[in-house]
């Protein structure tokens, strides 16, 4: 390709900055404003080729939607723009719709997703690979929704799903990620949902790490995670709590619809729990009677801020758990800081998570205040729960 063939077209508003290297024509920066003149997001991803880069400018984007079918980058100029929906969606689905290519979507705000089935979604993930970071995700029928592409990959990272839609009946999942080959969450923080569950997946492998996946005062959720069909699973490091309103006694819940993939098993280390005084929570249930053979379950070092149960009947592992009152164990669940205090007695009382499914179940990181993650330094000795840091 020639470089004049990639040079954007000359017209009020529009805007791009052509990177060089060598000579060569690398790639494009379309720049994208929220109001006439400027180049709509439509209109950027029309033009744009693999490898390009759409950059929004800062502000509010009513009814401005897209669908991203190539290799590309969208991220902030700057300050976070906000793409509203405003009674708009992409092919009837979403605010965004991928399909095929390499996504990357950074530093952007989804809000107010509607749709006539009820499955409105900030992003529409249908195919190729995709990475959300730094990205919100408020008031949607479905803040992101994966659909069954079982060659499809989505990694999420320090990102905020919260304030689902109080629409009785239309199951306002926060996270819902089909059947796809690879789901990985890391960072991220979940609260506000409604009837539906804060993260569902359905994927071949997931991976839920260093997660604040705590519904709040005002949340009424029903599972806290939900991994309906099965398949490996490796849950560690998280912060994962109901409210009183729950709708669902279960925190966790695999296996609930039955198996689809071949290999089924959930390792479960180094979480902290936060239920309900009472009845009991499920911390963990797993419906091990709906999948087809052998389950490998492993729940070790996980702590329990209340009167909650891990799967009592399930054949597997369950090692180093701790029960503790909230207000003698961690610092304060009001103020969303859930280090051991040291009159909880729990540090250090816990031997090594060893490995699930070829892989360490040890901690390398917590969460960290509003969304992200912090590094931690393997201690002399492991403490349970989510964090080893006071």
């Amino acid at each position: 390709m020639s470089l004049l063939s990639r040079l954007p077209a000359r017209r009020s508003g529009l805007a791009a900055v052509l990177v060089l290297w060598g000579g060569l024509a690398q790639a494009a920066t379309w720049i994208v404003g929220p109001d006439k003149p400027s180049m709509t997001l439509a209109e950027a991803l029309a033009a744009a080729a693999d490898g390009d880069t759409v950059a929004l400018m800062p502000g509010r984007y009513k009814g401005q939607t897209g669908v991203v079918t190539k290799r590309l980058t969208l991220r902030a100029v700057a300050e976070r723009p906000v793409l509203e929906a405003a009674g708009q969606m992409a092919e009837r689905k979403g605010i965004l719709v991928v399909r095929g290519g390499e996504v990357t979507v950074d530093n952007i705000e989804f809000r107010g997703a509607r749709a006539a089935d009820a499955d409105g979604s900030g992003i529409r993930h249908e195919s190729g690979s995709l990475t959300v970071r730094n990205c919100l995700f408020f008031d949607n029928e479905k803040g992101l929704m994966s659909t069954n592409d079982e060659q499809a990959r989505l990694v999420i990272e320090d990102s905020e799903f919260g304030l689902a839609p109080h629409v009785e009946g239309g199951l306002p999942h926060l996270l819902y990620v089909g059947r796809i080959a690879s789901f990985s969450l890391r960072g991220s923080r979940f609260y506000g949902g409604y009837e539906g569950h804060l993260v569902k997946s359905r994927a071949r492998e997931s991976r839920i790490t260093y997660n604040l996946i705590y519904d709040g005062n005002e949340g009424q959720s029903s599972y806290e995670i939900d991994l309906p069909e099965g398949g490996l699973a490796w849950i560690i490091g998280n912060i994962i709590g109901q409210s009183e309103h729950a709708q669902n006694p279960v925190v966790v819940a695999y296996g609930a619809e039955g198996g689809h993939w071949p290999k089924n098993a959930l390792y479960l280390s180094h979480n902290s729990f936060i239920g309900n005084p009472w009845p009991p929570s499920w911390n963990l249930r797993v419906f091990e009677s709906r999948l087809p053979g052998p389950v490998d379950v492993k729940a070790v070092n996980n702590l329990s801020l209340g009167l909650g149960v891990f799967s009592p009947g399930t054949s597997g592992v369950f090692e180093g758990n701790r029960w503790a009152l909230r207000r003698r164990a961690v610092q304060s669940i009001y103020t969303l800081e859930f280090g051991l205090t040291e009159a909880s007695g729990l540090r250090g009382s816990v031997g090594p998570a060893g490995q699930g499914g070829g892989e360490s179940l040890q901690p390398t990181a917590e969460f960290k205040l509003p969304r992200g993650t912090r590094p931690i330094q393997p201690p002399a000795a492991w403490s349970p729960g989510a964090m080893q840091t006071p």
